[in-house]
């Protein structure tokens, strides 16, 4: 990939536009409420684009052109199941959350099933967040090295300077504005380009004749179990993950917190079409490449190059506002409940700086890892979030009627036998469900003896 001057001049100004926002909103920040979640005053709008920030990241857009290249039409499943992972959020657990009044998922946690169960689902959600941002930070060094022929140390260097410019000055705010920016410039690029690639092809006609019809026509093309099981993950991963649940603890009222959720997910399920579009074209033209470069090589050859500049930003904002915004639901895990809770550390300053430096240090640690697994794919780092979604579930649905030690049990169920199942058959993808029996051996029992006995 060669870029010309008006690539590196595109790239460059939106960069800097972008940044230089992300920059300007840490203003407002002087606590740790205001970094972590912007002083509970954001909007419909600002809720959605902290979402958006973090969920469309290198594997809802060059991760999914890769799957595009790969197999076709399923690797739709990975923004789609990220969609209907927000509706569903939006419709039983953003109300309930943002009633709360809470800053993190282990505090909703700590109020139920005592004060064990927050460095427990702190740990399980932070293991969880961060191999998703493994997979943004394994499309961002591939892509700022394809681009800038770089090789690996001087990437993860700029990975590390562009994440610190989006959320270590401004916390949520600055993700949040980031976001608005990165869909519009989603929009006005991947789709455009999907749409150039669709009518390339000649239409679903030329398509056809191009590409049998499986797999590349069926979003069950890799197999149905494999597809539903994707799906499942990605809402499980949703719903569970610190980083989405913080946008909605930023919302100023339930109702814009549903609401911004709502808006979130109808962005979230189509973006994943023209990327998918995208890798079948390069597919068909360019089958030597490597899948990985699909969308990046795409934007500097096929559009404009004012245009495939800013699509190239587009990317690069993608795959780094993903680090960024997944690290900050990372920061505030560690600052509040292990260091706020366990530690005892209440001054908001010191708080404030302790999720800011481990926003640093977790951006690092995935970069140390994906080191020795560059070539791996980047839609293979799923969400997880097996220990905190059926107690986090449990709760919202029978309030009440969950025992404070079943709970606890149940979490540390779900992490111990998926940490063990995963020891034991590495290769198997189905330690989700494993971890997801032993939450329910704890929880079904409790729930069904309350509900007998009419407690409360």
């Amino acid at each position: 990939m060669e870029l010309s001057f008006t690539h590196i001049a595109s790239l460059v100004l939106t960069l800097a536009v972008v940044l230089g926002s992300g920059i300007y909103s840490s203003r407002r920040v002087k606590s740790a409420d205001d970094f972590d979640v912007g002083g509970r005053s954001a909007g419909v709008i600002m809720v959605a684009g902290s979402i958006v920030a973090t969920i469309i990241g290198g594997a809802a857009t060059i991760g999914t052109a890769q799957g595009g290249f790969t197999f076709g039409l399923g690797a739709w499943w990975f923004t789609m199941g990220s969609g209907i992972g927000f509706l569903i959020m939006a419709a039983f657990y953003a109300r309930p959350l943002r009633k709360s009044g809470l800053t993190t998922i282990s505090e909703y946690l700590v109020i139920n099933f005592g004060p064990a169960a927050g460095p427990l689902a702190s740990v399980a959600a932070s293991l969880g967040i961060f191999f998703s941002i493994v997979s943004s930070s394994l499309s961002s060094v591939h892509l700022i090295g394809g681009v800038l022929h770089l090789d690996f140390l001087p990437s993860a260097v700029i990975v590390v300077l562009l994440v610190t410019g989006f959320v270590f000055f401004g916390g949520i705010n600055s993700s949040g504005m980031a976001g608005l920016f990165k869909i519009c410039l989603i929009f006005a690029t991947v789709f455009v380009g999907g749409f150039l690639a669709f009518n390339d092809m000649g239409g679903l006609n030329g398509m056809h004749e191009s590409f049998p019809e499986l797999p590349w026509f069926s979003l069950f093309g890799i197999g149905a179990d494999h597809a539903l099981f994707n799906l499942f993950s990605m809402i499980v991963g949703v719903i569970s993950t610190q980083s989405y649940v913080q946008a909605l603890f930023s919302a100023r009222n339930s109702k814009v917190a549903a609401m911004g959720c709502f808006l979130a997910a109808c962005i979230a399920i189509p973006v994943g079409l023209p990327s998918v579009i995208i890798g079948m074209f390069i597919k068909l033209h360019h089958p030597e490449l490597n899948s990985i470069e699909t969308l990046p090589y795409f934007m500097c050859n096929y559009l404009p190059d004012w245009l495939g500049g800013a699509g190239l930003a587009a990317l690069v904002l993608s795959c780094v506002g993903s680090i960024a915004g997944l690290a900050l639901g990372v920061g505030t895990l560690f600052s509040r409940d292990i260091f706020g809770a366990v530690l005892k550390v209440h001054d908001s300053k010191k708080l404030m700086w302790i999720n800011k430096l481990t926003v640093l240090a977790v951006t690092l640690l995935a970069l140390v890892f994906i080191h020795s697994h560059l070539d791996s794919s980047v839609l293979q780092w799923k969400l997880r979030g097996a220990g905190v979604f059926l107690p986090m579930t449990a709760v919202i649905f029978f309030k009440g009627k969950v025992g404070k030690a079943a709970g606890l049990l149940s979490m540390l169920g779900g992490v111990a036998s998926g940490c063990i199942w995963h020891f034991m058959f590495p290769t198997s993808p189905y330690t989700l469900f494993v971890s997801l029996f032993f939450n329910l051996l704890f929880l079904v029992p409790s729930i069904g003896y309350n509900l007998m006995h009419g407690k409360k």
